[in-house]
């Protein structure tokens, strides 16, 4: 184990270090402090295998340090590797059964000109507020290769323990940035980069459009679709063909057909 890793033992939940880590369950010290926690084996393999800002990994005294992170903790310098007891493992996870191990991460600062790549495929989410379709979203993202995924305002906190739980470690797979969508579509619009929506009335179905050019696919909030400024922006439009009785799919359900139809073009032919 890297000997730049600072090993520590806490066992009481009064601790000011588990207080810290407990206050990041909350937003608003996220953003203070720039920092969010992943919990379990899986997500804290994810962030030392992309080489995440790891700052801390804290594990159940009881249970030891999963066998699976102990190889990946040689590469990582100036980690604190902390063994705690339940209670204090609990209190920082906010969960009754709590994982046996959990991280705390250093937020992503990307640049936006990581969007503008030629032939790029990024995925724009305008108000989505449910973590689980958010991550979902996220995953199918990452499992077609897109290049990057962009989250506007009214969105879920891409830091929220929920939506990185349900990001199944896709958070660290591709760039995710957070910003202003007005700019942003403005910006790629003038670049070439065609805006493609979904509508009941439009007339392409998501098999006649050639999604091979750059193009970002813009998904808005379960209830209430695009904001009205983000549709102002909109080049293009699609329908889902339905041939069932079912009225709709959800908003993850939806992108990932799109974007799976994308990939089909892109990578396949035809």
């Amino acid at each position: 184990m890297n000997s730049n890793n600072r090993k520590m033992t806490i066992t009481s939940v009064q601790n000011d270090k588990v207080k810290a880590m407990a206050a990041l369950l909350d937003k608003k010290h996220r953003d203070r402090s720039g920092q969010f926690i992943i919990e379990g084996i899986h997500l804290v393999q994810e962030a030392l295998l992309a080489k995440a800002e790891v700052a801390a990994i804290v594990y159940d005294m009881e249970r030891g340090l999963p066998k699976e992170l102990a190889p990946l903790l040689e590469s990582i310098d100036s980690c604190d590797l902390i063994e705690a007891t339940s209670a204090v493992m609990a209190k920082c996870t906010g969960t009754e059964s709590p994982p046996p191990v959990f991280g705390v991460v250093r937020k992503f600062s990307l640049d936006a000109q990581q969007l503008y790549k030629e032939s790029s495929l990024v995925v724009v989410l305008d108000g989505v507020r449910d973590p689980g379709n958010m991550g979902t979203i996220i995953r199918s993202a990452d499992a077609v290769g897109a290049d990057a995924v962009v989250l506007g305002k009214g969105c879920v906190d891409l830091y929220n323990p929920k939506t990185v739980r349900s990001t199944m470690g896709s958070l660290f797979h591709l760039p995710i940035l957070e910003g202003d969508l007005a700019e942003l579509l403005s910006e790629a619009k003038s670049r070439g980069i065609r805006l493609v929506g979904t509508s009941l009335a439009a007339t392409d179905t998501c098999y006649s459009f050639d999604w091979r050019g750059p193009t970002w696919l813009l998904l808005g909030s379960e209830g209430d679709g695009l904001s009205a400024s983000s549709l102002a922006q909109v080049d293009h439009n699609v329908i889902i063909p339905m041939h069932g009785k079912s009225e709709s799919l959800n908003v993850a359900m939806a992108g990932t057909v799109l974007l799976y139809e994308a990939l089909r073009q892109r990578q396949y032919g035809g």
